[in-house]
């Protein structure tokens, strides 16, 4: 069943500009929403910096590419990869920091090795607020909230979780990680967080593994701007009216990751308590019936 309510809300025909992230940028950026900075992207051997076009032939013409790329971006300490189509649950996503293009030269050759058969977006690594580092600064920390547009066009959040890793460079529980609830209401953690049943079982934790940090209360910064910001996002395309939006938070405010048009409901129900006690998931599933 949850397979199929997020396919009857979203259109297939606009699916596009949610499941490939470089048309997700070029679309929601036009409408001033706040997204990671994208300083390369490639198709196969073709890589596009501003606008210009490079061909590479080899290994060593990309490593000369990447340590151009951080020498005009001084600022820059680190860049993540990821795959322009089907990158969810953290599959086939990188962090590459500067010292890396020369101290690491073996995981470089893995990432040109995996580039050159896809197609892969190289973003400006977003500064994690340090309310969340507290939480767990071994990566970028998403918010998971969900959306839903009603029948007249108005916009109904449903439900939020924080996705924590456990010492990886990606937040997804597929990975080991944990989500914990977020009070719509308060911004404020809920006292438990849940592990993936089929990684290592459910774990029921109180605190993170790691920087030891108590969920309950936990307030999460900007989480008045991150509602306005899924709801804003929420409707600029109207055939899509079921999404689940990942939303980092930015030193400065929130920043939008990505949108998934067929995202994981179970977890969100989850996370939630129990999704049929939901009254907007209720409404989705009043109009589907």
């Amino acid at each position: 069943m949850a397979s199929e309510i997020a396919p009857f809300f979203n259109d297939g025909r606009v699916k596009e500009v949610i499941d490939n992230k470089l048309y997700f940028d070029l679309f929601y950026r036009q409408f001033g929403i706040s997204l990671p900075e994208i300083l390369m992207y490639n198709h196969k051997y073709k890589f596009v910096t501003g606008d210009t076009l490079h061909e590479l032939n080899d290994f060593e013409a990309f490593r000369a590419l990447i340590e151009g790329l951080f020498e005009e971006n001084p600022s820059v300490g680190s860049l993540f990869i990821k795959k322009t189509y089907s990158s969810s649950s953290g599959r086939y996503t990188y962090k590459l920091n500067r010292e890396m293009v020369n101290n690491d030269p073996e995981m470089l050759r893995i990432i040109w090795s995996e580039v050159i058969g896809s197609e892969y977006l190289f973003q400006k690594t977003v500064i994690q607020h340090p309310d969340l580092d507290k939480l767990n600064p071994a990566c970028l920390n998403t918010i998971r909230i969900d959306t839903f547009m009603n029948s007249d066009g108005t916009i109904d959040i449903i439900s939020a979780f924080i996705k924590l890793s456990i010492g990886s460079h990606v937040d997804n529980t597929v990975f080991g990680g944990c989500g914990v609830g977020i009070d719509l209401q308060t911004g404020k953690m809920k006292k438990y967080g849940w592990s993936k049943l089929r990684v290592a079982g459910v774990k029921v934790l109180e605190e993170h593994p790691v920087t030891k940090t108590r969920f309950e209360n936990h307030e999460i910064p900007f989480f008045r701007e991150v509602k306005e910001l899924v709801i804003k996002t929420a409707g600029l395309m109207p055939g899509l009216r079921l999404i689940g939006w990942d939303v980092g938070i930015g030193e400065s405010g929130p920043v939008l990751i990505e949108g998934n048009s067929d995202y994981g409901i179970n977890s969100n129900d989850m996370m939630y308590g129990g999704y049929m006690a939901n009254p907007v998931f209720r409404k989705v599933l009043n109009e589907m019936n």
